[in-house]
């Protein structure tokens, strides 16, 4: 039995794989990276949004200070806002204002978002840079 097993590895016998072998491996490869990479590359898409969001949500209370303040949203603008939160994005710009209401945008230049306000809801959340 020994001569057997000393048979199969002595240094005559060459070893290694064959190209089916790696033909193989390389074809498990290439299916694991097309299920991997696009479920990355939503998981990148679905983060960078979420942030846009949060940075907007992050500036609502600053818009409602504003108002409290002078009583109108009138001549509301990004460096006002920055003023009363210092937190506020540096991307955030105020779309749109009228006396009642206000249109803040949020972009990192491939995901836009926009909400508009005063009091907004998740249904006031747009998926662009104007609130329409």
């Amino acid at each position: 039995m020994f001569k057997r097993i000393r048979s199969g590895h002595d240094g005559g016998s060459e070893q290694g794989f064959t190209v089916i072998e790696l033909l193989v491996v390389i074809i498990i490869i290439g299916i694991l990276l097309a299920i991997a990479v696009p479920s990355y590359l939503g998981f990148r898409d679905r983060a960078a949004n979420n942030t846009m969001k949060e940075s907007l949500r992050a500036a609502l209370p600053a818009a409602q200070a504003y108002h409290d303040d002078h009583g109108t949203y009138a001549g509301m603008d990004a460096e006002a806002l920055a003023e009363i939160d210092s937190g506020i994005s540096s991307t955030l710009t105020v779309a749109s204002v009228t006396a009642s209401t206000y249109c803040l945008a949020e972009t990192d230049g491939s995901h836009p978002w926009s909400v508009a306000g005063p009091r907004p809801s998740n249904a006031d959340f747009r998926n662009n840079l104007t609130c329409a």
